[in-house]
């Protein structure tokens, strides 16, 4: 396993992480349901490889991933750099409304009072008395000052009860609102990391992220690099999913960009064997080259999901097959895309 520093945190995360919003099933994954044994399974092959960074948040089957989290982790939370997520809550309480799903109506709140209870309800669940990282899952400065999150989040950190902090489904000029608010914090760490979507199908947002991430010493972590499973083979193509599901809501399920990836795929099969790989190795490889601060987190709810992905930390892939890789998906990016 492969180590590195997160932001200007301190941390030593794995640059493999475990995502695990799979685990909280619900109607966004719908084909599976998963079990406190099942994760505990998942953890112990994480802790087998070396990842030691294992990602969540509340609205993950609305507690359901934190709570199996939380009862796989007991014995061991010290073995994990555990991060989770505020802003979005299920509490009625106040903020901008922004999905109802699963009989619950989650709003969006970044208020400094919102996030605390954010964090108390999060340790509740996780059965822990501190986070390693927390992440504003969706920013909102509409809903209360920048100033104000920041402070609240500073102050979190000044207590002990979260270790540093980031922002995730958000602009480059967030980042950098964020670090200015942190330097009007007397002894403020500021914000460690940026979680963004980023892949081959749509490389346009983290790209203009990266700049901003260097300039604030902030790390780059990736959701989405395969594409909900879109990247990791043409059998997937032919998977179907409930309309509620979010593998049936994203545009690879659709006619032109179905076609567009299997000529991808028959074209990246040369290299899987060159490199006698998967390709999902190949993709995450590829993730991986684009920059130097990048942190790969990728959803696995099965030990051997676990064991494959990490085979794309030893790929030395080229840049001139870097490249090509993308040359031959270019007609089907996404300039956009909100997950």
């Amino acid at each position: 396993m492969q180590y590195a520093k997160l932001g200007k945190s301190g941390l030593r995360v794995s640059k493999l992480a475990l995502g695990t919003w799979g685990l909280g099933g619900g109607s966004v994954w719908s084909d599976k349901d998963s079990t406190v044994q099942e994760a505990v399974l998942l953890l112990d092959t994480c802790a087998e490889v070396g990842i030691n960074y294992v990602d969540t948040a509340p609205v993950y089957g609305t507690g359901v991933s934190e709570e199996l989290l939380g009862q796989a982790l007991q014995g061991r939370r010290q073995d994990f750099i555990l991060q989770t997520k505020c802003s979005l809550n299920w509490r009625q309480e106040g903020g901008s409304f922004k999905y109802a799903r699963d009989g619950y109506t989650v709003n969006n709140d970044t208020s400094a009072s919102a996030i605390r209870r954010d964090v108390e309800d999060s340790l509740r669940r996780l059965k822990t008395d501190y986070l390693d990282v927390l992440i504003v899952h969706y920013v909102n400065a509409e809903c209360c000052p920048v100033q104000e999150t920041v402070e609240g989040l500073e102050a979190l950190v000044k207590e002990g009860i979260i270790r540093a902090y980031g922002l995730s489904n958000s602009q480059p000029a967030d980042l950098t609102e964020y670090a200015d608010a942190a330097a009007q914090v007397p002894e403020a760490q500021g914000p460690s990391l940026v979680q963004e979507f980023f892949s081959l199908l749509s490389p346009f947002h983290g790209r203009a992220y990266f700049p901003v991430c260097t300039q604030h010493q902030a790390s780059f972590q990736t959701y989405g690099v395969l594409e909900e499973g879109f990247l990791t083979g043409p059998d997937f193509l032919d998977r179907h999913f409930e309309a509620t599901d979010i593998r049936s809501r994203i545009p690879w399920t659709q006619p032109p960009y179905q076609e567009g990836l299997r000529r991808a795929f028959k074209a990246w099969a040369p290299l899987c064997d060159q490199y006698q790989c998967s390709f999902a190795n190949l993709v995450a490889a590829w993730a991986l080259k684009q920059f130097d601060q990048m942190s790969l987190l990728i959803g696995m709810r099965r030990p051997e999901n676990v064991y494959d992905n990490v085979k794309c930390l030893d790929l030395a892939i080229t840049e001139a097959d870097c490249l090509f890789m993308e040359d031959t998906i270019k007609a089907i990016q996404v300039e956009v895309l909100d997950k």
